[in-house]
């Protein structure tokens, strides 16, 4: 065991709050989660900064000591990597997203170069016995994971879920769900968000907030690291549950990557009971194509009915036109037409909501 002080800390470590002094092991586990310390061998000129746990972008430089966590990433327009199966302090391992997220890359985006190769100093340790100096290796959401295993229960609380999918990556989706979050918390809802899926970074909830949302949510609050088909629809029960508790007038959530990718999104649409507790779905999509297939899996593999699309495919008339000639969908675009998105997912939710009031009467 030895004492080592930190330069930088990573996002993904946030619920450990770390300090600046920790210690390490040389024994570390490789599992998802385990936090780990390392020190960056080269500059970069491209993505080359680390989002902290305040949220803030830090530059990384050779010779930064970090703490990160353990796991994987496959990202369309990033990183791909896994978790290594065994590491000693000397190892190497990569830097795979600005979150703080470390494994072994297996490939590289020609737009971003190599990431930062690390050397391994060991797992960050925390002493959970009070009074002794047993230190056992950090982990991400302390105990979190293990509630993910069983099945989770989802509590909805009958609150209004607007859901927002994307063909990829980078097609959008924040935009739209930061514009409804506002446009709706401007006409007197109050409105919380989460992000359900994806790779390690708070970037998109902070967004969230910044656009009024009251709380937020992430998967990296649960332990998990990087969302796949196993845990992400425990993960969207898990978030979805834990806002609609606080009764909000209405929930923003955010399905990262996209319908096709390897984040999980399409394990939680065929979930029933997660698809049947979202009252409106936005499709956020690059292109005209993009959006054809987006709305085409969206009604038949998941028998769902987006309310609109939106993301660059809408960004002139040229493309709004073909999305509605050729798939009898509202194109908006969030950007230049929020309060028009924002009005037609309201009339959804209200029209959701006198549907349930009758069922109820009847």
């Amino acid at each position: 065991m030895k004492t080592i002080v930190l330069d930088k800390i990573a996002s993904v470590t946030r619920s450990c709050q770390l300090k600046r002094e920790v210690r390490l092991s040389a024994d570390i586990p490789c599992e998802e989660g385990v936090v780990v310390a390392v020190r960056v061998l080269h500059d970069k000129s491209t993505y080359n900064q680390l989002e902290l746990p305040s949220g803030r972008m830090a530059h990384v430089k050779r010779g930064d000591v970090l703490a990160g966590a353990l796991g994987a990433r496959q990202a369309l327009f990033g990183y791909a990597g896994h978790l290594p199966e065994k590491l000693a302090p000397g190892d190497t391992v990569h830097l795979l997203n600005m979150g703080g997220v470390l494994g072994i890359c297996d490939s590289v985006s020609p737009d971003l170069g190599p990431p930062f190769a690390c050397e391994v100093l060991g797992a960050v340790l925390h002493f959970p016995y009070l009074g002794e100096r047993i230190g056992v290796a950090a982990r991400i959401g302390g105990a979190a994971p293990a509630a993910l295993r069983g099945e989770v229960k989802l509590e909805a609380a009958g609150v209004p879920v607007v859901a927002l999918v994307g063909s990829c990556m980078n097609c959008g989706k924040t935009a739209a769900a930061c514009a409804l979050v506002r446009e709706l918390a401007h006409g007197g809802l109050t409105v919380d968000g989460f992000k359900a899926t994806g790779v390690s970074l708070r970037r998109d909830v902070l967004a969230l907030e910044d656009a009024g949302a009251r709380r937020t949510g992430l998967f990296t609050d649960l332990g998990v690291v990087s969302t796949t088909d196993a845990n992400a629809p425990a993960v969207t029960r898990t978030l979805l549950t834990d806002l609609a508790a606080g009764r909000p007038d209405a929930i923003v959530a955010e399905l990262g990557d996209g319908l096709l990718g390897a984040y999980g999104v399409a394990a939680i649409l065929a979930d029933a009971e997660i698809r049947a507790a979202f009252t409106a779905v936005v499709l956020a999509a690059n292109d005209p194509v993009a959006a054809w297939g987006g709305v085409r899996l969206l009604r038949e593999r998941f028998a769902i009915e987006p309310v609109a699309v939106t993301g660059p495919a809408t960004d002139n008339l040229a493309g709004t036109r073909i999305i509605e000639e050729q798939l009898g969908v509202p194109a908006i675009n969030a950007r230049l037409e929020a309060g028009r998105l924002a009005a037609l997912v309201r009339e959804k939710i209200m029209r959701e909501k006198v549907i349930r009031e009758r069922a109820v009467g009847a």
